[in-house]
């Protein structure tokens, strides 16, 4: 019999403003969410910066449409946890390559929003055993990870002052969600309603899975008790804390 999953540390709450850069409209809905509604909740600046459009995430719906309408699908997303500041970073998806290109763009938003900390989505190659994870969200962690310190270098991607984005060195760390080997978790009690919310926004790419489309709720709950028996409460939302400084 395997052992238990061990239990995880709180994450610290001491911060302002967050940064979340995933790789797809939808990518933070999948447990994420419920921890921006709560951290909105808390009065915390919370911004969206998207790789991609999602623009080839829907067969049959070519791309130049399905790019809009996952775009958005997306604010409906955020607009349910309590985020209006979202962008694109206009990387193309499905084919995503980690190099200087992505990093920069990345650590440009990172400059634009000046946040405390960065949230990202797994950078690891599973979810767990027989669960692989896809390359666009490797690459996107990967580079996110970089961008994050990239960010805080005058002297990398000098051009980026030029333009009016001065150096920031102030992310205290970086957080992956949907990580296999999470170090902390947040009470998200009382913010599952805003979550699955959160996720039924994106109603045509849901409906494109037909008769294989998760239920939002019973889905999400699921993975919320999961993380919640870990720290003690109904529900939690888990991470890998990546520290840039003390936390």
């Amino acid at each position: 019999m395997s052992a238990p999953p061990s239990p995880l540390e709180l994450l610290p709450e001491d911060w302002d403003r967050a940064l979340c850069v995933p790789a797809h409209p939808d990518d933070m809905e999948y447990g994420v969410a419920s921890a921006v509604a709560r951290w909105t909740a808390q009065g915390k600046y919370v911004a969206y910066a998207l790789v991609t459009s999602g623009e080839a995430g829907i067969d049959g719906v070519p791309p130049e449409q399905a790019g809009l309408l996952r775009e958005e699908e997306q604010r409906a997303a955020c607009a349910a946890v309590g985020v209006d500041a979202v962008e694109f970073l206009g990387f193309p998806d499905g084919t995503l390559e980690y190099g200087l290109p992505l990093r920069r763009g990345i650590a440009a938003a990172i400059r634009r929003h000046r946040p405390d900390v960065v949230v990202t989505v797994n950078l690891r190659d599973s979810y767990g055993p027989g669960s692989l994870n896809m390359a666009d969200h490797m690459v996107t962690g990967r580079a996110t990870l970089d961008a994050a310190r990239d960010a805080g270098n005058r002297w990398v991607f000098r051009d980026l002052i030029d333009e009016g984005l001065e150096p920031w060195n102030g992310v205290r760390m970086v957080l992956a969600g949907g990580s296999p080997e999470p170090t902390h978790a947040v009470d998200v009690g009382g913010y599952m309603e805003a979550g699955v919310a959160s996720l039924k926004a994106h109603r045509a790419y849901l409906e494109a899975f037909g008769a294989n489309a998760p239920d939002p709720e019973e889905m999400l709950e699921g993975f919320a008790r999961g993380a919640g028996s870990r720290i003690g409460v109904t529900f939690a939302s888990t991470f890998e804390v990546y520290p840039l400084r003390l936390l």
